[in-house]
């Protein structure tokens, strides 16, 4: 993309103070993941968690929160899902399987989970740290697929649209716009 994703403006403001607002609706503590060199750009007003760079990927941020506060379960949110809103985030929470290892959002054209729109289970959290021990990819879609997941299908699969590229980013917009 060429720039902090969780800075870009879709909607009047950057993308980070939107998600930021709209999880609090649904979670009584609120945190945004981050690497140690990105809180100087923050505002005062997150709390944030930063990566403890013990595992590869977007497992490092997920697991650096667990490891923090192990017994919670974690609404995770990525920031390059503009088009995700109030709406879904709720099928989300109410569709929650707490027996599971994590429930997930997921397009009914791939079938996949989105493991950064999902609810980790601190037990999944915890099969995902054995897992990364023999693990040949620290993929979360990857764990997902191969574990004990409740997926919860939008009505619309366009909400989980990634903007990883200024060409997604122009059909963002678009979309926001017609």
């Amino acid at each position: 993309m060429g720039t902090d994703k969780a800075l870009i403006d879709y909607h009047g403001r950057p993308q980070q103070e939107l998600l930021f607002e709209l999880v609090q609706k649904f979670c009584e503590h609120t945190f945004i993941s981050l690497r140690e060199d990105q809180q100087d750009d923050l505002l005062e007003k997150f709390k944030v968690i930063v990566d403890l760079n013990e595992y590869a990927g977007p497992l490092n941020g997920i697991l650096s929160a667990h490891k923090k506060y192990p017994e919670a379960a974690w609404l995770v949110i990525a920031c390059d899902l503009p088009l995700l809103n109030k709406e879904t985030l709720q099928l989300l929470v109410k569709g929650r399987d707490a027996s599971k290892e994590a429930t997930a959002l997921a397009t009914r054209a791939s079938g996949l989970p989105e493991p950064l729109a999902a609810i980790w289970e601190p037990k999944g959290l915890q099969h995902v740290k054995e897992y990364l021990i023999n693990a040949t990819s620290s993929c979360p879609r990857k764990f997902l697929i191969n574990t004990d997941t409740h997926l919860i299908f939008p009505e619309n699969d366009d909400v989980l649209s990634n903007a990883n590229s200024m060409q997604d980013y122009r059909r963002i917009k678009d979309v926001l716009n017609s």
